[in-house]
């Protein structure tokens, strides 16, 4: 009896894998994409097991050394291990990244379901919307790092403040459709209270563009991120970032290229995995490019 139920259950499993591994071959840019956040995921995750230095460690009589097989990525103007530095400097990029990307869709989808649907609500929202857009991120991330302590958290509420509001937009304008829709109209008739229409009827809709807009707001963030601690308004300087050494870096950059050239490299690098991977994701989620890609 258990062989028998356990079946179909493990043949659906393996057609779902080979459907997966179909779509990404037919998708070369997000399989690169993929490839690519990953292996820098796996980096930041396991970085002790990939580098013998402490990024912290230093060692003035190593300073600003070449790249070489002793010092992968060469040395910095104190003599710590750039290679180290890069690669633990990688997961506060994709803490942040990851981080304000669930707040951000998290709180734009709650606010921008009630902003759509709930009528008297909206004008006041979306003004406050309109107010938040009208400032640069960047200066408004910098206004709020700079009340607060410097640390990672400040740093991910920060940035997640300017990315709500445009999360908040593209939830509203599916909520405007969707709720002059019958099934919404059903649901009001037959008595359904509003958080059940809501979550149960119009949130299930907006998932597809909310994950596609997630993927920017990741990389958006991940920029951002390396921007303020460029600008010293971001990670405190003892903690490894790609913006920190960058920032570091530039006074040497005649004498020490690879100071910014590797964890610059690193930061295009998963900027363009995940908006790959965005774009992907837009083409299959989205039934009017599927419909144009299959035409083509």
């Amino acid at each position: 009896m258990s062989v028998g139920t356990s079946q179909p259950s493990a043949e659906g499993g393996t057609s779902r894998l080979w459907s997966a591994l179909r779509w990404l071959r037919r998708h070369p840019t997000v399989l690169a994409g993929l490839v690519i956040l990953v292996s820098v995921s796996l980096l930041a995750v396991f970085a002790p097991l990939f580098t013998i230095y402490d990024p912290e460690r230093l060692d003035p009589l190593r300073r600003l050394k070449p790249p070489s097989a002793m010092h992968w990525f060469g040395t910095d103007q104190l003599g710590r291990d750039v290679f180290a530095r890069t690669i633990y400097g990688s997961r506060v990029s994709l803490i942040v990244g990851f981080t304000v990307a669930a707040f951000a869709c998290i709180s734009g989808l709650l606010i921008g379901l009630v902003s759509g649907f709930v009528r008297v609500l909206d004008p006041l929202v979306m003004r406050v919307m309109d107010g938040l857009m009208a400032i640069p991120a960047i200066l408004l991330a910098i206004a709020i790092v700079g009340i607060t302590r410097s640390s990672i958290w400040a740093v991910v509420v920060a940035v997640t403040i300017p990315e709500v509001p445009r999360v908040v937009r593209l939830v509203r304008s599916i909520v405007l459709t969707l709720r002059e829709q019958l099934f919404v109209d059903a649901a009001v008739s037959l008595g359904a209270k509003l958080p059940r229409i809501l979550f149960v009827h119009i949130m299930p809709n907006t998932m597809a563009p909310l994950i596609v807009q997630a993927t920017y707001v990741c990389a958006s963030a991940i920029i951002i991120e390396a921007i303020l601690s460029f600008l010293g308004a971001g990670t405190p300087p003892a903690i490894p970032s790609w913006g920190n050494m960058m920032a570091e870096g530039r006074t040497y950059v005649l004498v020490g290229w690879w100071l910014l050239l590797f964890p610059g490299l690193f930061l295009s690098l998963v900027v363009l995995a995940v908006n790959l991977l965005g774009d992907g994701l837009r083409e299959t989620l989205d039934p009017r490019l599927r419909r144009s890609t299959t035409n083509e």
